[in-house]
């Protein structure tokens, strides 16, 4: 009896001193912050976790799915936010020597190699910013930064330079969701040029149904790249909605492509910005597949494409699609 006491308190002694099980775990510092507020993690656009500021310290204790993750740290108005790598490890976040999104953070390999880069950055125009990335994805191949910056840049770089900085990234690093991006980017995108057929596509249409870019062959169309979210293309829309009005009894369509992720709030914008001619998603964002066959990097784009399948113009807007539709449905 005794030995099995003896055995049960060595037993309870091992695992009292055995080390917790490694996870996300953040201790902040912030100021000027009202007690009673809460701060949000944010993971593309969706909320993981959110907790309460109490004399101007916050903690986090989450279950990450994967790390390192990159997220968004901010409070409910984004009046304060910061950016940052999570480690599956205790980091710490410390603002009170400095504004939210200057705040010092500890604890993550990842995100202390992302400071080090943009440290000191702020003056440099975008050329230069985008020279400096570069730089470090071709010094970098290992890092999930880099994978995290040429997903970003993938379609202003294009498919051969893409190609070329991801050829060297090991395996583990094109496994990444990142990686996986890329290489997804790398077999979808086809480019097309003006004076290049164009590339047919499929995809849902607002009322669920499988639409090709196709079945508009034989008419000059418009294949229009926009989003819900994207001030400029809503700008435009009635310039848009004019010109449709007057060439449509011609022969003109137009294939609106969204890269929304909310259904409710793509339809609602197209009702409320009246526009009446055929519109698709995938409802991936920026990972919307037709984009990526297009490398397009910024909304709004798009290619005017003769009743051929040629495209005959890219990136018109207002006045000049106007002149190019009188030249073409003369």
């Amino acid at each position: 009896m005794k030995r099995i006491i003896l055995a049960l308190i060595t037993l309870s002694i091992i695992s009292c001193n055995k080390e917790p099980k490694k996870g996300f775990y953040l201790e902040g510092k912030t100021k000027g912050i009202p007690d009673g507020s809460y701060v949000y993690i944010d993971y593309e656009n969706k909320t993981l976790d959110s907790t309460k500021v109490e004399n101007n310290t916050f903690k986090f204790n989450t279950k990450l799915p994967i790390t390192p993750m990159h997220l968004w740290l901010h409070d409910k108005d984004f009046s304060n936010y910061r950016a940052f790598w999570a480690a599956n490890n205790k980091m710490t976040f410390d603002a009170t020597n400095s504004d939210f999104r200057n705040a010092i953070i500890t604890g993550s390999e990842v995100e202390l190699l992302s400071q080090e880069l943009y440290k000191g950055t702020d003056s440099l125009t975008r050329e230069q910013m985008l020279k400096k990335e570069t730089k470090f994805v071709k010094e970098h191949p290992n890092s999930i930064l880099s994978a995290n910056i040429l997903s970003v840049y993938a379609t202003t770089f294009g498919r051969d330079k893409t190609k070329e900085l991801f050829d060297p990234f090991s395996e583990e690093n094109k496994q990444t969701q990142y990686g996986q991006k890329i290489n997804k980017y790398l077999e979808l995108n086809k480019n097309p040029k003006v004076g290049e057929q164009f590339v047919d596509f499929e995809m849902m249409n607002k009322n669920g149904e499988l639409i090709k870019l196709s079945a508009n062959k034989g008419k000059v169309t418009l294949l229009e790249f926009w989003a819900s979210w994207c001030q400029p293309c809503r700008e435009e829309n009635p310039n848009l909605v004019k010109t449709y009005s007057e060439f449509h009894p011609k022969g003109f369509e137009i294939f609106a492509v969204s890269l929304d992720m909310n259904k409710e709030v793509w339809l609602e914008t197209i009702d409320a910005d009246g526009l009446a001619w055929e519109h698709v998603s995938d409802l991936k964002g920026q990972e919307n597949e037709a984009s990526l066959i297009y490398g397009i990097n910024s909304v709004p784009d798009n290619f005017l494409i003769d009743e051929n399948g040629k495209i005959i113009g890219r990136n018109l807007r207002g006045d000049a699609l106007r002149e190019k539709l009188s030249e073409v449905l003369q």
